[in-house]
């Protein structure tokens, strides 16, 4: 399978390193608009770096898409009008006109679409939805870190939270009836600190918190549910967790658990998984629906945010 990568900024960069160390693909090439950042890309891993967009699309089966947030929709359209496979990098896109658009597209071309919601390839998150049952009662997200030079042209929520939001749904699968949001503006002019409160139909409440004007960097979500609570460290790809123990039908103590998920790089396997669709021709895990979802409570969580001001 011939693959491309389209964008080469930070993670389209990951992408391109990603590629060039997988066994089940060739990696073409690259293109970026900024052609001597595509060029430095390109030499470095040892890729062909093309001059136009089409050139590459004419070249390979798949592409990863990793512009920036407002040209998602617009080059994803291109990939797969192109006849290409697309992972394209999250948010799906910033308005979900533009969503149903892409995930059209790519039904009527018979492409697959992937969006890179790369925590559900987080060994110690696919854990902890191993471990979560059907009736959650509290879930909290806090999702910090430091001012970055990427993803600047949107906001925290659509920039950050939107991964945490993504796994809130792959854990509860129920509608959200109620959503609660304040925003902060610190560094820039976009929002760069949020909370959201989701309440859903069954009663969970999910509170999730993102910054990216924090000192320390953490990314943790702690699930409480009946007779067990857990608590996951995406980055250290731990998780931890406590349930009642029982003697004699009686609850008697407490039982630890703890899960050492380190090792395996959720980037890969995001990709080996998009591989995999492309040849098989199947589903991935973070489809364009599943994208969607996340996008639209986002966009609810800005417009709770946004009343709140006025």
């Amino acid at each position: 399978m011939r693959v491309g990568v389209v964008g080469v900024g930070a993670m389209g960069t990951l992408h391109v390193r990603g590629y060039s160390g997988l066994d089940d693909c060739e990696l073409v090439g690259l293109y970026d608009i900024d052609l001597e950042r595509a060029r430095e890309v390109a030499g470095r891993y040892q890729v062909h770096c093309f001059s136009e967009l089409d050139a590459l699309l004419s070249r390979v089966d798949a592409v990863t898409v990793a512009v920036p947030t407002p040209d998602h929709h617009l080059v994803g359209l291109r990939c797969l009008e192109a006849g290409c496979d697309v992972l394209i990098e999250k948010p799906i896109a910033v308005s979900l006109d533009q969503a149903d658009s892409l995930i059209t597209m790519a039904q009527q071309e018979g492409r697959i679409l992937q969006v890179g919601h790369i925590e559900r390839y987080n060994p110690a998150v696919e854990a902890l939805a191993d471990r979560v049952g059907g009736s959650p009662g509290f879930i909290e997200v806090d999702r910090l870190g430091s001012l970055a030079p990427r993803g600047l042209e949107t906001d925290v929520v659509l920039d950050l939270m939107i991964h945490d939001i993504d796994i809130v749904h792959w854990l509860v699968d129920d509608k959200v009836v109620d959503i609660r949001g304040v925003g902060v503006p610190i560094l820039t002019e976009a929002i760069d600190f949020a909370n959201a409160r989701l309440e859903f139909a069954g009663g969970c409440i999910a509170n999730l918190t993102a910054s990216r004007v924090s000192v320390n960097r953490s990314r943790k979500v702690r699930v409480f549910q009946p007779a067990s609570y857990l608590s996951v460290d995406y980055a250290a790809q731990t998780v931890e967790e406590y349930r009642l123990s029982w003697a004699g039908g009686k609850p008697s103590g407490i039982e630890t658990d703890s899960i050492d998920a380190s090792g395996d790089d959720p980037l890969i396997r995001q990709l080996m998984d998009f591989v995999n669709s492309c040849t098989s021709r199947t589903s991935p895990r973070a489809d364009g629906k599943s994208a969607r979802q996340a996008l639209a409570t986002a966009l609810d969580i800005l417009n709770a945010i946004e009343a709140r001001v006025k």
